[in-house]
């Protein structure tokens, strides 16, 4: 690791891609029923607490959470105390925290200086006032100097309102609409983006309900194949061209799905050349897998934020531009720049007001942020957005905060150190029972496929060669959920809480120490795995 960046190896994506497609071709392995019913039993007698919270929750509440992340089975488990690497329930269980909130807190939950000068906030100036406040300046100029393709940076109320505004912003500066995603990236619940998720290929056919065609205009393509991206911008431009190429850095869903390294530089080539703005959606992967965020990591060695003229396969890289002469304007060619290879926008969210609420925003090249100024009027085109509560002084300052720590306490690799040991060490276990689980890791992003419920992929340019299979394939995707969801119970009746039993982050906070006694916990479960022979059906 160097320069800040938390991953040490990328992963080799051809041969995790190998090793899933192994998994879900074997029976489901998952806890006994002996086990299982071990684990049951110590939710019913040790997480009373929780159960009768929760169940009250249920008629004041869809569901009883308020959060997808919280569902968990057999059910919601209620926290009332985090701290560094640990959780604590209504119960008084102590947990390994390995979902850090989905990803935000890389310097441990609750963290003790950020905590102690938000109180400091709270007590002067409140968490809102409706007007500016120097956070808002302390928070941009940090993002700019630690991420400089970020020239400028709107911060707004979440992830999904973040990915909303660069798509307008992308198709107010092209002129286009169509946008592009990669099948089973998760960029949020708005309604454009509601297609294709969690399983490459599924449209609108897994989640988009009651969305009355707004994905019309949103196509997905197969994770780490940049001949089906190209054949996509080919196919639109019949159409009126695509806005944006919109991507997870590391692969949808955190790198559920992983991409070779090269596959953003050469994604973001491809968009350019087709007149595309390039979206880095770095949520989950800024100030995460590196000081610089995702951007920082892939394209930092090659290339820096300026002038300099790049050259693709050793030929310069040519790229259509634009410029206004005698009031008229007119296109050209030029050689592109390094600041053209960088991402055109970026998209934050959770991080950027450091686990504090009311966290999202879009940074990038001036010329498509200042899309999104602010001002109650104005003659001018520009993507409407808004929030009242968007860069309040809490979530501002918070972010700023967390930030600077993140970069002083060198949290990245800290976080990335933790993430390799982890990953390490669970390899070993898998090997030491005779598991055919799949354990790979970018950093402090670490994934434990233990059914493949989500490796199933239906991409494919013809509606029928993704649906037909698709349908036939839904039992079993099914049945491997169910049985995810009870690992993940096992897990956490061991003291280990994951994100749907199958992704874990890593922080700051857990030192090799924290991380060995987490593995001792694994062991235990692993153990108890066998092929399962029960009904998995719902």
């Amino acid at each position: 690791m160097s320069n800040g960046n938390g991953i040490s190896k990328w992963p080799d994506a051809n041969q995790i891609y190998k090793e899933l497609a192994d998994l879900t071709s074997k029976p489901i392995w998952c806890v006994s029923d002996e086990y299982l019913k071990k684990v049951l039993d110590h939710y019913e007698i040790n997480c009373k607490g929780s159960k009768e919270i929760t169940t009250e929750a249920k008629k004041y509440i869809p569901g009883g959470v308020q959060h997808n992340l919280a569902f968990n089975y057999p059910f919601p488990l209620c926290m009332d105390k985090a701290e560094g690497a640990y959780l604590y329930d209504r119960d008084g269980n102590k947990y390994f925290d390995f979902l850090q909130a989905g990803g935000p807190t890389i310097l441990g939950s609750n963290y003790l200086p950020v905590r102690e000068k938000v109180f400091e906030l709270l007590n002067t100036c409140g968490p809102v006032t409706g007007l500016f406040h120097e956070g808002e300046l302390l928070l941009a100029k940090k993002i700019n100097e630690l991420m400089p393709a970020c020239e400028m940076f709107r911060m707004l109320g979440s992830g999904t309102e973040s990915v909303m505004a660069a798509i307008r912003v992308a198709r107010c500066a092209t002129k286009h609409k169509r946008i592009i995603k990669v099948g089973g990236a998760y960029h949020g619940w708005s309604d454009q983006m509601v297609y294709g998720l969690k399983i490459p290929g599924s449209r609108q056919f897994l989640e988009s309900h009651g969305i009355p065609g707004s994905y019309k205009t949103t196509d997905e393509v197969r994770p780490n194949d940049l001949k089906m991206l190209e054949k996509m911008l080919r196919r639109n431009k019949l159409k009126g061209g695509t806005a944006a190429v919109i991507v997870e850095p590391v692969g949808p869903e955190s790198g559920t799905r992983p991409v070779d390294f090269d596959y953003n530089e050469k994604a973001r080539i491809l968009a350019k050349k087709y007149g595309a703005l390039f979206i880095f959606d770095e949520v989950v992967t800024g100030f995460r897998v590196g000081i610089h965020g995702a951007a920082g990591y892939f394209f930092g060695d090659k290339y820096k934020v300026d002038d300099t003229p790049v050259f693709v396969d050793g030929k310069p890289w040519m790229i259509d531009d634009k410029k206004i002469e005698n009031g008229k304007v007119v296109k050209f060619r030029r050689q592109g720049t390094g600041r053209d290879m960088y991402p055109d926008l970026t998209v934050f969210g959770k991080i950027v007001a450091g686990g504090y609420p009311s966290a999202g925003g879009v940074g990038g090249k001036k010329e498509y942020i200042g899309l999104m100024a602010a001002g109650l009027a104005g003659m001018g085109k520009k993507a409407y957005v808004g929030g009242t509560l968007a860069a309040n002084p809490l979530s501002s300052y918070a972010g700023y905060l967390a930030i600077c720590e993140i970069e002083k306490q060198n949290a990245c690799e800290k976080a990335g150190h933790a993430g390799d040991r982890l990953t390490a060490g669970l390899k070993e276990l898998i090997k030491k029972h005779g598991l055919p689980f799949v354990v790979y890791n970018t950093g402090s992003i670490v994934h434990l496929e233990c059914t493949g419920a989500m490796s199933f992929d239906f991409s494919s340019f013809n509606i029928l060669k993704s649906l037909i299979p698709m349908l036939k394939k839904k039992p079993e995707m099914l049945r491997r959920k169910v049985a995810m969801e009870q690992m993940g119970a096992a897990y956490a009746a061991n003291g280990i809480i994951t994100l749907a039993g199958s992704r874990l982050y890593t922080s700051m906070a857990d030192t090799d120490e924290v991380v060995d006694a987490a593995l001792e916990k694994f062991d235990e479960v692993f153990a108890h795995v066998t092929e399962c022979t029960r009904n998995l059906d719902k």
